[in-house]
């Protein structure tokens, strides 16, 4: 019992009609009903989608095409396509475009969509469900918008879970809930009210993209560095590419063609060695949990994310750093990740604090800023990530290590040009930054607005 709550004041009988118990679950039936705009009525999903089970026998020389449904109503795209024979599952089903897509696995996760033109007759197996939409009475796209919402999510989750600890979506609840609905007219222009403002956000990130693309061009062509594969594109003519035994550091094409750069001989060169001291650092004992107990940030290749570093998720003790190969850094040194899933191997960062890393994790730190400043440093290997990944290419393993940190190479323009490279990039990362925001924002007050007009918020 609250005993800081009057008795007067406290609930203990909740009621509910018999005609709106679509499920034996207390929180269901708390939580999941929708606090709607009585502008509008609540209308069954049931009442204008209905299953399509079309059935199809995968054929071993035929190739069909796959889909996938990102969550968050991030859309159904094309997965890949794949020839029947190296498709495990021979019976799935046939989808069609202006259909209504979920995945009953991450319908929580709000993993619905329409179907595109582009995807039309692709496969889906039993995971997925298709429903064929009555367009007299609902726009899909406009149902889609209603699955983002926190109420649709809560729902989910709801009806995904229900008394029977079932982590996927049920059909007769999915199809039994009420969602508020206008008319077919209102419908149609929230979605392209919505869309107006997606569009705007979208624009942002491609000039968001472009901005990054040219930021590499803008470093090579101010350092006079071009790659082979450029040479290449630019003069088809030449079938045979020959390479100067004495500049081949290691066999293999991809070494060759991926990583190899001509130089301008403008401007010295040296190799990362040479002007700074190159270490790593060490995972203290997981057995010694009083390891992790302390105040000395832990920096794991996770949290390099061309960013600068000012926290991590994990810290350990003086102690741990004096039983294990780990090192505390100092503010300003700069990491290569050396190793890491996807797209970590190359990445950089530059610690805004004094700092410990993990073994996998490359530190420059005594910088000679007689020669280099530590900026520009960071914004040329940030410039090289492709290059620095291409490296590791090839091997068993597809991992960077120190020495080929060590032996990368540096160009060192003057002081000046130095400065105006990193003021220039600084500048450029500062509008693409800016455009990000814009478009976040955008996106923001699409779903805002679309909540407003729909629910009592």
């Amino acid at each position: 019992m609250d005993r800081m709550k009057p008795l007067a004041t406290q609930t203990y009988l909740h009621t509910t009609s018999l005609q709106f118990l679509e499920n034996w679950s207390v929180q269901y039936l708390l939580d999941s009903k929708f606090s709607y705009s009585e502008n509008f009525e609540l209308v069954l999903i049931g009442t204008f989608l209905k299953r399509n089970k079309t059935f199809i026998e995968i054929e071993d020389d035929i190739e069909y095409k796959r889909v996938t449904i990102k969550i968050n109503n991030g859309g159904v795209y094309l997965r890949d396509k794949e020839i029947g024979k190296n498709i495990g599952t021979k019976k799935q089903f046939l989808i069609k475009q202006g259909q209504f897509l979920l995945s009953k696995i991450d319908a929580r996760n709000g993993a619905f969509g329409v179907v595109p033109k582009e995807i039309d007759n692709a496969i889906i197996t039993g995971n997925f469900w298709s429903f064929d939409v009555d367009y007299t009475l609902i726009n899909p796209h406009f149902l889609a918008l209603i699955t983002t919402t926190s109420e649709f999510i809560r729902f989910s989750e709801n009806a995904s879970n229900g008394t029977t600890n079932r982590h996927y979506l049920q059909e007769d609840l999915f199809l039994a809930q009420k969602i508020p609905l206008p008319s077919l007219s209102d419908q149609n222009r929230i979605v392209e009210a919505y869309n107006v403002k997606i569009k705007l956000a979208e624009e942002q990130i491609n000039k968001a993209e472009k901005l990054e693309k040219s930021i590499s061009t803008y470093i090579d062509s101010e350092l006079g560095i071009q790659s082979i594969v450029d040479n290449i594109k630019t003069d088809l003519s030449h079938y045979l590419k020959l390479i100067n035994y004495s500049t081949l550091d290691k066999w293999g094409f991809d070494q060759q063609i991926s990583s190899s750069v001509t130089y301008s001989k403008e401007y010295p060169i040296k190799k990362i060695k040479e002007v700074c001291t190159v270490s790593s650092g060490g995972t203290p004992s997981r057995s010694r949990k009083d390891f992790y107990t302390g105040n000395i940030p832990w920096v794991k290749t996770a949290e390099v994310l061309n960013d600068i570093i000012v926290n991590s998720e994990e810290k350990i003790t003086q102690e741990a750093i004096e039983n294990s190969s780990a090192k505390l850094y100092p503010k300003g040194s700069l990491i290569i990740a050396m190793y890491g899933q996807g797209a970590t191997r190359g990445r950089t960062a530059k610690l805004g604090i004094d700092a410990s890393t993990n073994q996998a994790c490359a530190v420059l730190f005594e910088i000679d800023n007689s020669l280099i400043d530590t900026d520009y440093l960071w914004v040329y290997l940030m410039n090289e990530y492709d290059r620095l990944r291409a490296l590791a290419s090839g091997n068993n393993q597809p991992n960077l290590n120190a020495q080929m940190i060590k032996d990368y190479k540096v160009i060192i323009p003057p002081f000046d040009i130095q400065k105006k490279i990193k003021d220039v990039i600084g500048q450029m990362k500062y509008e693409i930054k800016k455009l990000i925001q814009q478009a976040e924002n955008y996106r923001i007050q699409a779903i805002k607005e679309f909540e407003n007009e729909i629910f009592k918020l």
